[in-house]
């Protein structure tokens, strides 16, 4: 876990020095943080050889945050993945690139959000097929561009979406 928190300090410091001052305030993420997505099942690392060189937590929606969008709308209200807290430890070597394309494969839907200020991350989704949709707003009240990436051709069925109970029948009990 200390080797995620590790990526998270190095992601949170080059996001201070592109001009992003204010995403992951108050030292978020934690390594508690990697704890309890590893717990979820929702913590992916990237590994080159031994070493661990990128993270980032895929989490089934719905996500509350997402609930509500201003200024826009989402690309379809089917069920879909978050990606949350992607961290890398070399930038500019594609390992971001690599962890969202790897994403982006694994879901046919995938929504995540990130600070306007934050011109790298914004110019990743972009590249990959993320479509800025609006704004969300995160538990502390601040606002995030809110991304979606539908996979293209996809219909009813594709990825980890298949094996969710919830796929076919929705949320009921």
């Amino acid at each position: 876990m200390s080797q995620i928190a590790s990526l998270f300090d190095g992601a949170r410091e080059f996001m201070r020095s592109t001009g992003n001052e204010s995403q992951w305030p108050n030292c978020y993420p934690t390594e508690e943080d990697a704890r309890i997505d590893t717990m979820r099942g929702c913590q992916f690392v990237c590994l080159d050889g031994d070493e661990i060189v990128g993270c980032l937590s895929l989490v089934p929606g719905p996500d509350t945050t997402y609930l509500k969008i201003e200024d826009g709308d989402w690309l379809n209200d089917m069920p879909y993945f978050v990606v949350h807290r992607i961290a890398a430890k070399y930038q500019g070597r594609g390992i971001g690139s690599f962890m969202m394309s790897w994403a982006c494969q694994s879901a046919d839907n995938v929504r995540t959000d990130t600070h306007e200020k934050n011109a790298p991350m914004r110019g990743l989704l972009e590249s990959i097929g993320f479509k800025p949709c609006g704004t969300v707003f995160v538990e502390d009240g601040t606002p995030r561009i809110a991304y979606h990436y539908v996979r293209p051709g996809s219909k009813e069925k594709g990825g980890f979406l298949d094996w969710l109970p919830w796929r076919k029948s929705g949320l009921t009990r």
